[in-house]
C-alpha cells in the first residue's frame, strides 16, 4: 500500500510539474514573451476576456486556484523562499486575473523577479501590477504592461 500511494503522489507532482511548464497568462491573447511588443486588441476582444474573466464559473475556479496557494502556503510556511518559479508566476497571475478582469497579460518569474507584460485598458489598472509584490517568493515587479486606448483604435 505504501508503494501504491508513493507511486501516485510521484505521479500527480509529475504531471503538476509538466503542466506548469506553460507561460501564466490572464488571456490567451496575451503575448507569448515578456520580450515581445503587445498588441492593441480591437474592443470586440477586450469585450470577450471581460465576459469570460466576469463569469461566473471563472469567478469560481480562480476563487479556487487562489484559495488552494493560501493552502499551500500556510502549510508550508517557508516565507516563500522554496517555492518553483511556475509556482509564484501562476499565483501572481491568479491574484492579477482577480484584480483586473479583462486584461491580456503574460507572467514570467525567475529567482523571485516577476516580470509582467501585456495590456490593460484603465490607467488604474496599469497601478494594480504591483500586487504581484503581495505573493510570497517576489523580490521585484518590472513591469512591461501598457495602456491601450480602445478610443483611438480603428
Amino acid at each position: 500500500m505504501k508503494k501504491l500511494t508513493l507511486f501516485l503522489l510521484s505521479n500527480i507532482l509529475l504531471l503538476g510539474a509538466v503542466a506548469c511548464q506553460d507561460t501564466a497568462k490572464t488571456s490567451s491573447n496575451a503575448p507569448d514573451s515578456t520580450q515581445e511588443s503587445p498588441k492593441v486588441p480591437d474592443a470586440k476582444t477586450v469585450q470577450a476576456n471581460q465576459q469570460d474573466a466576469q463569469s461566473q464559473t471563472r469567478r469560481n475556479q480562480l476563487n479556487a486556484d487562489i484559495k488552494a496557494h493560501e493552502q499551500r502556503n500556510n502549510a508550508f510556511n517557508d516565507g516563500g523562499t522554496n517555492r518553483t518559479d511556475a509556482a509564484v508566476a501562476t499565483e501572481v497571475r491568479d491574484k492579477l486575473e482577480a484584480n483586473i478582469p479583462g486584461s491580456q497579460l503574460l507572467v514570467e518569474a525567475k529567482n523571485g523577479v516577476v516580470t509582467v507584460s501585456g495590456t490593460v485598458v484603465h490607467q488604474q489598472n496599469l497601478s494594480k501590477i504591483e500586487l504581484a509584490r503581495q505573493i510570497k517568493g517576489v523580490k521585484t515587479v518590472v513591469n512591461k504592461v501598457k495602456l491601450v486606448d480602445l478610443k483611438t483604435k480603428n
